[in-house]
């Protein structure tokens, strides 16, 4: 049994991050809780307050990230031990968009298909932190 225990956010693809923080913020009553700019580009997300449901405003086009190479999905899910539930999956058959979990500046992820090529982005996070800190 994988030991993933959370939705860590989704996913939004947008053209413009700052045109959408402000659609989302004045038209939705959405807060920003992190704007942090990342090695793959600026991590900006939105939320409601005291709602663990967070939403990465993510750059792309037409509900699309920007390149095929983008290692951004649309669930984020976390772990504790990714290696080794990727080990697991895999041995299920679940296809990945990269041969090994790698690590990153937070982490360390993976990327998983579904049956209809929907990214599943798998993280392991460094250490425990909420975001935005």
């Amino acid at each position: 049994m994988t030991m993933f225990s959370k939705i860590m956010f989704a996913a939004l693809f947008v053209t413009d991050q700052e045109k959408s923080l402000d659609f989302y913020t004045s038209n939705f009553g959405f807060e920003k809780v992190a704007d942090n700019p990342g090695p793959e580009g600026r991590f900006l997300v939105i939320s409601y307050r005291g709602q663990g449901w967070p939403i990465l405003l993510w750059p792309g086009t037409g509900g699309r990230a920007a390149s095929e190479e983008d290692k951004m999905g649309t669930i984020f899910v976390e772990t504790d031990d990714l290696r080794k539930d990727f080990a697991e999956l895999k041995a299920r058959g679940i296809r990945f968009v990269e041969p090994e979990p790698e690590d990153y500046a937070y982490g360390v992820r993976v990327t998983a298909l579904d049956p209809d090529d929907n990214r599943i982005a798998l993280r392991q996070q460094r250490s425990p932190r909420s975001l935005g800190k």
